[in-house]
């Protein structure tokens, strides 16, 4: 495969001409950023958001250009306008609000980026981290799939993913089309992470509009298939992934991970609040390291607390998944990357997982609302 640099790109894009001003892209400093990473390219592109709607054929000019490089797997132009022009005050919204990107239909307050196939879409997030979000999102999906749900697993978050150590992945995925990634399979999961892309000690230096773009991506540019739930682990915080999903994307709810602790329970509120404002249904809260179980005695310490998200999430009206202890068992499983739902499935632990997996499910099947359509974001 040949390699792709940067300045490569940049020299392709160069030949891009904006017919408004018959200049190139680059010579406008239109191209703010551009990522290569294992044969997939994103770009973004800075532009008056005036001109939004009549600068979309430049930007399929930019991102067909591109994939027409040789060893290019796959291209993404994004339009941004992070950088409005001083006599105009448009209203800013999120990242990526230029233009829909390719293969996204347009609904009233924006683009959504339509997942064919997928039935339902929910996220599992956290108001920081530290609090075992991925584990619970991992065993969670695997508590799905352990019910007769056919699931997939995405790993939103692009600057610490965690699926390749937690699911023992070491394989590229691989496109049959050139346009499209086969999501890699493991223990009955449809999965994909940008972890699988780049290197474990390989630093994502990139600004938020490229981490949109390359969530956007992962989303619409992967061979899903027939799903009835994909699990998007969402990185903690409420930033520009998780504005990105929640704009979008028709999400269908979302999990809240807490510690017991007061420090903890501080955040995920904000997080509960964050989705409640984009109209996204919370499924309801799950404490994590509720407990202490000694694996070789059996004691129980609460060393966190306990109970502190049960009473959150009936203070606040939402439903009270279920409490994980902190055991080593469910450590060890997931470093190793066999998470316990499937090293230990008799185990009580399994079991705690796959009831929250019930009661998530339950959720999503006795809805009976169409498709919630995507909020419009604006940030004044």
């Amino acid at each position: 495969m040949a390699e792709i640099t940067e300045s490569a790109v940049r020299k392709v894009l160069d030949t891009i001409i904006d017919p408004a001003t018959a200049r190139s892209v680059v010579a406008q400093g239109m191209v703010g950023g551009i990522a290569v990473r294992g044969g997939h390219v994103a770009v973004t592109l800075d532009v008056d958001p005036a001109r939004g709607t009549a600068l979309e054929p430049l930007r399929q000019a930019c991102e067909q250009a591109v994939r027409a490089m040789p060893g290019v797997l796959s291209a993404t132009a994004v339009m941004t306008s992070e950088r409005p022009p001083p006599s105009a005050a448009p209203k800013s919204h999120a990242h990526g609000h230029g233009h829909p990107p390719p293969g996204a239909k347009t609904t009233g307050g924006g683009g959504r980026i339509e997942v064919p196939g997928v039935k339902h879409i929910i996220a599992v997030a956290s108001g920081k981290g530290g609090v075992g979000k991925s584990t619970t999102a991992v065993n969670l999906a695997l508590g799905l799939a352990a019910n007769g749900v056919a699931t997939g697993l995405l790993d939103a978050d692009i600057y610490g993913p965690s699926m390749p150590r937690m699911l023992d992945v070491k394989d590229k995925p691989e496109s049959t089309d050139g346009k499209a990634l086969k999501p890699i399979e493991r223990y009955g999961l449809k999965t994909m992470s940008i972890g699988y892309i780049v290197n474990e000690d390989t630093p994502m230096i990139w600004r938020g509009p490229m981490v949109s773009s390359a969530l956007e991506q992962m989303l619409r540019d992967v061979q899903w298939g027939e799903l009835d739930v994909l699990v998007v682990d969402m990185p903690p915080g409420t930033g520009d992934a998780q504005l990105t999903l929640a704009q979008r994307v028709a999400l269908a709810g979302a999990v809240i991970v807490s510690t017991p602790q007061d420090i903890a329970l501080v955040d995920a509120r904000k997080g509960l609040n964050m989705f409640r404002k984009v109209a996204v249904p919370v499924l309801g809260f799950v404490e994590n390291m509720s407990f202490y179980l000694c694996p070789h005695c059996g004691e129980r310490a609460e060393i966190f607390g306990h109970g502190g998200a049960r009473e959150e999430a009936e203070k606040l009206g939402v439903p009270f998944l279920g409490e994980v202890p902190l055991h080593l068992d469910i450590r060890t499983t997931s470093d190793s990357g066999h998470p316990i739902v499937v090293a230990q499935p008799e185990s009580q632990y399994a079991q705690i997982y796959k009831n929250i997996a019930g009661r998530v499910w339950k959720q999503l099947s006795a809805s009976q609302r169409g498709p919630r359509a995507a909020p419009r974001i604006v940030v004044r």
